[in-house]
């Protein structure tokens, strides 16, 4: 079976491999010294600090493994590629909602590096507002089908989501 290709921006590449190196040094000795440390209190049979101190060293190996294939199968969407006439991975996109007037802007990533939280909220490409949007130019309006209903949306501009030049405006 052919394993999913995850998309990144040279941004979040860098993140997962900054989070990889840091696993494979520093996080592997501190959870070996927890295991040392819990295997001289003597009988592992019920010694929570090794059960506990196992656990998250199987929680760090296979995050190790996430991370290893993740990296291995990315495909890295770099700046110069981002197309500044139509949404796409890496833009920077204000939406205007058609129904109440109010703007939203997004930066549209892959789902690895997806933070609704962000200062600016990094969606998806595979979210309902992520994939409405993809493909779509400057003026265009496009539908949001939601669970709640359809929602219309005007894209106001669009931009580099790393750039610091002003944005294309209708």
């Amino acid at each position: 079976m052919a394993e999913k290709e995850t998309i990144l921006t040279e941004a979040g590449l860098k993140k997962l491999e900054d989070e990889l190196d840091y696993l494979r040094s520093e996080k592997r000795q501190q959870v070996a010294e927890r295991l040392k440390i819990a295997i001289s209190y003597g009988d592992i049979s019920e010694n929570s600090e090794y059960d506990d101190a196992k656990n998250e060293q199987a929680f760090v190996e296979g995050r190790i493994l996430t991370l290893e294939n993740m990296i291995r199968n990315a495909k890295v969407i770099k700046d110069s590629d981002i197309n500044k006439d139509i949404v796409s991975l890496g833009s920077k996109v204000k939406i205007k909602d058609m129904e109440t007037g109010d703007e939203d802007e997004y930066e549209v990533v892959g789902t690895t590096e997806a933070d609704p939280m962000a200062d600016i909220p990094r969606i998806s490409n595979e979210s309902p507002v992520g994939k409405a949007i993809l493909g779509q130019k400057v003026g265009s309006v496009c539908v949001v089908r939601t669970p709640a209903g359809e929602l219309n949306y005007k894209i106001v501009s669009i931009s580099r989501a790393s750039a610091a030049e002003p944005a294309a405006k209708e």
